[in-house]
């Protein structure tokens, strides 16, 4: 089976996470610096194949769109062009960041590594995809 990847999409940074082969497992991938993740995402996809793509959507608890929304909006389009055999779906990313920062509490990280926003954007794109299995098994 192919992998599912998620984005964790942000101006500057964007957080990956990709599942196991058989789908199962959730795993941190890495952090790009947003200008270089098309490239980044062609290459791995060379080397690995990738059936759907999870994209975090950024919400309000309101539901309105955030500051954000029309940038992911964007890379959502780009990445639909560049990539148009693998489908890819939004996901509700409202608290992800936030439970990311317990999640590295609860791993015991010294604060300074809590500060290390690369680490933040890819355990946030891990809770994502995560929350995606689960809604599926």
């Amino acid at each position: 089976m192919a992998r599912i990847l998620s984005i964790d999409y942000g101006a500057k940074r964007t957080g990956l996470a990709v599942t196991d082969p058989l789908q199962i497992i959730a795993t941190g991938l890495t952090t790009v610096e947003t200008p270089k993740l098309f490239r980044f995402l062609r290459e791995y996809f060379a080397k690995e194949p990738v059936e759907l793509i999870i994209m975090g959507e950024p919400k309000n608890w309101d539901d309105t769109d955030t500051h954000a929304t029309p940038l992911v909006k964007k890379a959502v389009e780009r990445l639909k062009r560049e990539f148009p055999a693998i489908p890819v779906k939004m996901w509700d990313e409202r608290y992800t960041s936030k439970m990311a920062s317990q999640a590295m509490i609860e791993m015991g990280l010294k604060k300074k590594q809590r500060q290390n926003k690369a680490l933040v954007d890819e355990i946030a794109a891990t809770i994502i995809l995560q929350e995606y299995l689960r809604s599926i098994s």
